[in-house]
């Protein structure tokens, strides 16, 4: 039943990941309660092995259909790949308790900020260009990187917001932009994970079959559905960022 629990649960992430990101609210949570003998750092392993191969899937299937940027943000992703790694590395040295009572309050501006700005996202009207589009993401993809080394929460959503706001993305190009950076980082950490012995393969790819269906379904209803679907679905997700981020920080023994 434990099995039948987490391939479930791994492809309700792949859906939900494909989508705005945050696949790891769902996957998680369902690993750790389904082995909870088992270390935090092996449960965590599996989870960046399965979804690394949801979004790349994710990537590859917006690689079809949405015109993008592709060069710069292969390029990108490089820089998105090396400071989460250097994130990793930071955490065993600097404690993340300050940024994990934080987290809540500035994903609940992300949240009311979208919700106030109705059009934000609705156009895709990209406000650089060229070199300066260039090292906007590099610069992007070097502090999510990072953030998504050190502590991960939120990750996608950031990235998403981040396009939207600042870059003037619509949602769907910026769900696809973001699954392009966020590959690299998971690959980077699993890279880490792999190194210390932390995945059971023998879990993680059935996990991560599960994870590809459910990332097919969610790339293919976001690109039927549009910006307004991904909108939507984004606010579900960092609605639910804030309750589990609230309670980590401030309710959890």
């Amino acid at each position: 039943m434990d099995i039948l629990f987490v391939l479930v649960s791994a492809g309700l992430a792949g859906f939900v990941d494909a989508v705005v990101g945050g696949g790891g609210l769902i996957l998680v949570p369902a690993i750790f309660s389904a082995y909870p003998q088992a270390p935090a750092a092996t449960l965590l392993g599996n989870n960046k092995s399965v979804s690394l191969w949801g979004t790349l899937f994710a990537s590859w299937n917006y690689a079809r259909q949405i015109d993008l940027p592709w060069k710069k943000l292969l390029m990108a992703a490089f820089f998105a790949g090396a400071f989460s790694f250097f994130g990793a590395w930071v955490l065993g040295q600097v404690p993340s308790s300050g940024l994990k009572k934080a987290l809540p309050f500035v994903l609940t501006l992300i949240l009311i900020y979208t919700l106030v700005s109705r059009q934000m996202g609705s156009e895709h009207n990209p406000r650089f260009e060229g070199k300066k589009e260039r090292y906007v993401l590099f610069a992007v993809a070097a502090c999510m990187g990072f953030y998504d080394g050190f502590f991960g929460p939120g990750t996608g959503s950031f990235y998403i917001f981040i396009f939207v706001r600042l870059m003037r993305y619509d949602f769907l190009h910026a769900s696809s932009s973001a699954k392009i950076l966020n590959s690299a980082s998971n690959a980077a950490a699993l890279f880490l994970f792999t190194m210390q012995g932390q995945i059971w393969w023998h879990l993680a790819i059935p996990m991560a079959l599960m994870n590809v269906l459910g990332s097919g379904l969610g790339t293919r209803l976001a690109i039927q559905k549009g910006s307004g679907f991904v909108r939507w679905m984004f606010v579900i997700v960092v609605s639910a960022l804030i309750l589990k981020t609230t309670y980590d920080a401030y309710f959890a023994a």
